[in-house]
């Protein structure tokens, strides 16, 4: 039976997900339009991106089942929240995000132009924004309390805090996966240039590695165009990157390293955002939202 979403508890809201108990063991989140960057949530929504980064990431988990067992129930959810929310079980989540980079670009790129590496791995010089790596890296990052920032850290430091083998089970897996997601998305044009999983493991079941929260959308992953990747520079995105560039810009007139909030996002940013996460959904599930 189909319940109303008064009749579940609170227990947590992210920066863009609102979760709820659900009884047995199960969890329903609900994926709303907020959007962060620089550990902030604007002040300004993009209309349609939590069903966009639901029913996406639906999809991948769904695409993905035979290579990684994953949290996704399937069960119907309250009608309020119909098509931005799904039933998942609990997980034991893991403490470090599981990030994969096949290109430079971001805080790889930050790091790289520090001291040559990222996240321990040694790269060759004279590499630049949007260059492809010789192969995709494992970079994983601590998971800060709220309103902190992330930082990277290497493999040894994984197995320290996780254990030697399920940091190299996270790795290898966290590899797989992006790889498959690029053989998928070549088909339709896409590649991903870096991603962040999260991991987790069923108390029920033991130590297996289980893939939860959001899987390969917008927010987490950064699209490009496979044919500007054989150009020189960074492709346009079509990602949340959109809203980075505009809070970085002149433009915004917000400086990210003050203490004041970012500023609402003006109206043709919040449209080619939402026409970018739609356009990525549709070519890769051949539907529209």
């Amino acid at each position: 039976m189909v319940t109303t979403l008064a009749a579940h508890k609170p227990i947590y809201q992210g920066k863009v997900r609102d979760v709820y108990d659900f009884g047995e063991d199960k969890l329903l989140l609900i994926t709303t339009d907020r959007v962060s960057a620089f550990d902030w949530v604007l002040p300004t929504e993009i209309p349609d991106k939590g069903k966009v980064l639901t029913q996406l990431s639906i999809w991948w988990f769904e695409n993905l089942a035979d290579l990684v067992p994953n949290h996704l129930l399937d069960e119907e959810v309250p009608s309020e929240v119909s098509g931005r929310a799904m039933v998942v079980k609990k997980l034991r989540m893991l403490p470090v995000e599981a990030v994969v980079r096949g290109f430079l670009t971001g805080s790889g790129l930050l790091d790289y132009q520090r001291n040559g590496s990222v996240s321990g791995h040694r790269l060759p010089g004279g590499l630049y924004d949007g260059d492809r790596l010789p192969e995709p890296i494992f970079t994983p990052a601590t998971k800060a309390p709220k309103g902190e920032h992330d930082v990277t850290i290497d493999l040894d430091e994984t197995a320290r805090r996780i254990g030697e083998a399920q940091a190299k089970e996270l790795a290898d897996l966290s590899i797989a996966i992006y790889q498959r997601a690029n053989e998928i998305c070549k088909e339709v044009g896409f590649v991903v240039a870096d991603t962040k999983f999260e991991f987790g493991t069923d108390p029920l079941t033991g130590s297996q590695l289980v893939l939860g929260d959001e899987v390969l959308t917008p927010d987490s992953s950064r699209y490009w165009s496979i044919a500007q990747t054989q150009t020189a520079g960074r492709p346009e995105p079509f990602d949340k990157q959109l809203v980075r560039d505009w809070l970085l810009s002149p433009d915004s007139g917000w400086d990210k390293n003050s203490n004041l909030a970012p500023p609402p996002l003006p109206t043709e940013v919040v449209e080619k955002t939402r026409e970018r996460y739609l356009e990525v959904y549709r070519r890769l599930t051949g539907k529209d939202l």
